[in-house]
């Protein structure tokens, strides 16, 4: 049966689509508890809360760890120590005497989850190439983007069955599925790519990474993107709640509609003739809209203005996440664990630094000027990476494929 061999396309496909949902899951899914969980552990709602800021720096700084480690030892290895680690913090979390072990096994559990992630892209430039690449890309950014709906509502599911215990037996439960899975994957990193010295697969891969102008490029345009996309997280919730007076009901279906727009438009992005194409309608519209929506936010529009262009916004974004994130890592074919750790590391780094800019003052006038802000900024790396000629990044660009590899599921 084919789905039984280690790395036929539907094996893969499963896997990495697991993988990259790992992290939304790991993150959300017992959000609907905290309340639960304040009482259990006799202590305040902003120590449960610790447990989320910390698994969130678990998962962001993980990736410097176990991106470099897989150029080094392989994906394998890394991927089973990561699942493994993670099996034993979610036990730790459900035993937890007091909050303060909880949050510790919540850190080391992220740090354990982000070897899925990081590792998912990296698989992935591993087999694939060029169009390819982009379109298993898509398919995992867009199982990511559901599953960043998916997971709180899991969650409450769970939480009504088996408490907040329940949803950590559930971790535990896909945990063991992607360490068998881990054990059943053949390697796909070759043994001559790589890094023979411990220090080279740290210290030198950090370094030829950053000194590929198009990948620095290519990796702050999406940054840049990840905070348009939390200038919405951030201030959505008050926008939409306490100026436009919808229920939390409301907000919940339209959130998880602009979250299922955004899973789409990230699939779409394989379709255009070449990334390079898809990133730039991405940049392109993303600030165009950002400027209308600014514009709009500031002369009182209604809600379903206000909407509509945050639904377009959100599919912009989406459409920019598989274009910029294909384009980085084949970019970086050579280093491609430290290149998806940088990229990860980065998208969470923009996740805890711009929410607090879209509080401040008014946030129909800070939320609408972020957006200008950080869609322009993209829209520059986009345009400056696009337009550069191949010579200046030392691996060709996505459209001409010559990296396709030999090895293929």
């Amino acid at each position: 049966m084919k789905l039984r061999r280690p790395n036929s396309k539907i094996f893969m496909l499963l896997f990495l689509g697991l993988l990259s949902a790992f992290g939304p899951f790991v993150m959300d899914m017992y959000l609907p508890t905290l309340p639960e969980m304040t009482g259990y552990f006799g202590t305040s709602s902003a120590m449960v809360q610790l447990g989320l800021t910390t698994s969130m720096i678990g998962l962001a700084f993980g990736q410097l760890l176990f991106g470099p480690l897989s150029d080094r030892y392989g994906r394998r290895k890394p991927l089973i120590v990561a699942m493994t680690l993670f099996l034993f913090a979610t036990v730790g979390c459900i035993f937890a005497g007091n909050i303060s072990q909880f949050v510790a096994m919540r850190l080391i559990q992220g740090i354990a989850g982000s070897g899925g992630v990081v590792l998912s892209r990296s698989i992935a430039t591993d087999k694939y190439s060029a169009m390819e690449l982009a379109t298993m890309l898509g398919i995992i950014g867009s199982i990511n983007g559901i599953a960043t709906v998916a997971a709180p509502i899991a969650g409450g599911l769970t939480a009504g069955i088996g408490g907040w215990k329940g949803i950590f037996w559930c971790l535990m439960g896909l945990g063991a599925v992607l360490l068998a899975g881990s054990i059943r994957m053949k390697e796909s990193l070759s043994g001559s790519k790589m890094k023979k010295n411990g220090k080279e697969a740290f210290l030198g891969g950090f370094k030829d990474v950053l000194r590929n102008r198009k990948f620095v490029l290519y990796i702050v345009q999406y940054g840049f993107t990840m905070a348009v996309l939390f200038t919405n997280v951030a201030s959505a919730p008050f926008i939409m709640q306490e100026h436009y007076g919808i229920s939390p009901m409301m907000f919940s279906l339209v959130f998880a509609a602009n979250a299922i727009a955004m899973a789409i438009a990230t699939a779409l992005a394989p379709k255009f003739r070449s990334m390079e194409k898809a990133l730039r309608t991405g940049s392109d519209c993303m600030l165009s809209i950002s400027v209308v929506l600014c514009g709009a936010m500031l002369l009182g529009c209604s809600f379903w203005v206000y909407e509509a262009l945050l639904f377009l916004l959100l599919s912009m974004v989406g459409m920019s996440f598989t274009a910029s994130n294909a384009l980085a890592m084949e970019s970086e074919h050579g280093n491609a664990g430290t290149a998806s750790a940088l990229l990860g590391t980065v998208g969470y780094a923009f996740g805890g630094i711009v929410p607090p800019l879209a509080g401040l003052g008014d946030m129909m006038v800070s939320a609408g000027v972020l957006f200008i802000v950080f869609a322009g900024i993209s829209f520059l790396c986009t345009r400056i990476a696009t337009s550069e000629p191949k010579g200046l990044s030392r691996n060709n660009d996505i459209r001409t494929g010559s990296l396709a590899r030999a090895s293929k599921m």
